[in-house]
């Protein structure tokens, strides 16, 4: 495992805990974050602090600026057709929260939500409890032995009543891309809304929303090698036209009397409060960092790293690995092992991966299984990593089976 990764050195967290005996394997969980990142978010706070589109001197002036130049670096990234498309929050979790109050005045009783079976919790729970809040019904996708949904089934379970369609692009446990394309096309058929959680797809690879051509976008800055505190949704204009606020607040308002109020459209009128003004600016340093990389040897790198991770993990004896796992990172079971007890061995020798549902509790569920062990890459990993996750492993095994 000779693969070294030409970007570990702009990540000062990656060589802080290696120099503490650490190998971070659990970035689809939040990534490190490049020096570049850091120094935008000291030069915000240490150059004068100010709150941004409200005043008129010259650090909120400033504030301002650096603010909206991250609305358009992240329409850049997204490629989207206008940087008004482009909604800061708190959280992916909090954008999908926003689209299901925002959105909740378009559903009547018996009208269906569609969304798969491996969603994450934050794709699943807004969905979920607007169901219950509306009498809708929420229809659930399966999935094929490789952990994809399969169009053919979906056609039949995509239909008149189906007024929205949510789906993740990339599984955060079985690491497998879906096939969104054929998806969004039924679901467009019969006039329902599309929304991608993008959280784990956004991060390896470019993806052109223009094309995609989906309603809404959502994807979270902190595994995007960004602070946390910031999520991004992405509306097409027609899309976010339907939305109504779901917070109030200073900044989003037109006018207001005691009695009435009148908002601003997308995206400040779905930006009550202050924002995480200097998260949203860091995350504009993050974003200008990706962007000067190659992106051909980043996937090559990220691809390299993930053959090395499969196939070590396939040659050990009681090894089940969840789906078939394309990218970034691999969940597996070890046959008469707790998936708790091998991460405890794990982390007392300094392997950090993550073990549990990975907030997708139904998924396990379907599977049968109360939990797995994950391991997760990112673009600053190298070979020495997995040589030390395999080493710390076959130890740990040695214990436990």
């Amino acid at each position: 495992m000779s693969l070294t990764s030409p970007w570990r050195a702009d990540f000062p967290g990656i060589l802080a805990l290696a120099a503490e005996g650490q190998t971070y394997l659990d970035s689809a969980a939040t990534a490190q974050k490049p020096q570049a990142m850091l120094d935008a978010l000291l030069g915000y706070y240490a150059g004068g602090a100010a709150n941004v589109h409200r005043a008129q001197h010259l650090p909120g002036e400033r504030a301002t600026r650096a603010f909206e130049a991250t609305r358009e670096k992240a329409a850049r990234w997204l490629n989207a057709a206008d940087a008004q498309q482009i909604i800061f929050t708190r959280s992916a979790t909090e954008a999908f929260n926003l689209l299901a109050y925002g959105l909740e005045q378009q559903f009547q009783p018996g009208d269906e939500i569609v969304v798969s079976a491996l969603e994450h919790h934050a794709n699943l729970l807004p969905w979920q409890q607007l169901a219950l809040r509306r009498q809708l019904k929420l229809v659930v996708l399966p999935l094929d032995q490789h952990g994809l949904i399969d169009p053919a089934q979906a056609a039949q379970l995509i239909g008149p009543r189906t007024r929205l369609l949510a789906l993740s692009q990339l599984s955060n446990v079985l690491g497998c891309w879906q096939p969104l394309e054929p998806l969004l096309a039924l679901a467009q058929a019969h006039g329902a809304l599309t929304v991608i959680d993008g959280s784990q797809g956004v991060v390896h690879g470019r993806h052109d929303l223009q094309t995609l051509d989906c309603d809404f976008y959502v994807c979270s800055s902190h595994k995007l090698y960004g602070p946390d505190g910031v999520g991004l949704l992405y509306g097409r204009p027609q899309a976010l036209a339907q939305l109504t606020p779901w917070q109030f607040g200073g900044e989003m308002l037109l006018h207001t009397d005691y009695h009435n109020a009148s908002f601003r459209p997308a995206p400040l009128g779905f930006e009550a409060g202050t924002p995480p003004i200097a998260s949203v600016i860091a995350l504009g340093a993050s974003l200008d960092y990706l962007s000067n990389l190659d992106a051909s040897a980043v996937c090559a790198h990220e691809a390299a790293l993930h053959t090395e991770l499969i196939a070590g993990l396939k040659q050990r004896q009681g090894i089940r690995l969840l789906g078939t796992p394309a990218v970034a990172l691999a969940s597996f079971v070890v046959n008469g092992v707790h998936h708790a007890d091998l991460a405890h061995l794990l982390s007392e020798q300094g392997i950090a991966v993550r073990a549990g549902h990975h907030c997708a509790m139904p998924l396990l569920q379907g599977l049968g299984l109360s939990g797995t062990v994950r391991v997760s890459l990112g673009l600053y990993n190298d070979g020495s990593d997995l040589q030390r996750f395999f080493s710390a492993l076959d130890q740990a095994l040695e214990l436990l089976q």
